[in-house]
């Protein structure tokens, strides 16, 4: 039997994912791929992705998520300095639409990405 590829076992998964319509086939393969926290980390991200994205400040978006500074600075360099993943999937899938500098209208105050703490 050949060695592990990791790269084609993750382009393999990349592949997959891309390939999953229906959000019902993806929730049950995320449920067996991952564990129950995994997923609501995930979730976590991508809200707090969304909520940069809207203009939401650090202490705001912590007092909504409850995710730790260190993970909200983390998304928040990918959003400036990653793939783009985060700004294309949003602005291509989301569901409320999201657009950058676009307010919610509970909460966001204006003050961007900026730390206030």
């Amino acid at each position: 039997m050949e060695k592990f590829d990791r790269e084609m076992a993750r382009g393999d998964l990349y592949a997959l994912f891309a390939k999953i319509a229906d959000s019902g086939d993806f929730e049950k393969l995320l449920e067996d791929l991952c564990t129950y926290t995994e997923v609501e980390q995930l979730a976590q991200r991508l809200l707090c992705a969304k909520l940069l994205l809207k203009g939401y400040t650090y202490n705001r978006i912590i007092e909504i998520t409850d995710i730790s500074s260190a993970t909200l600075s983390r998304v928040s360099r990918c959003l400036r300095h990653g793939s783009g993943g985060y700004r294309e999937v949003l602005s291509k899938y989301s569901a409320d639409g999201v657009a950058e500098g676009e307010l919610l209208e509970d909460g966001a105050d204006g003050e961007g990405e900026g730390r206030d703490d």
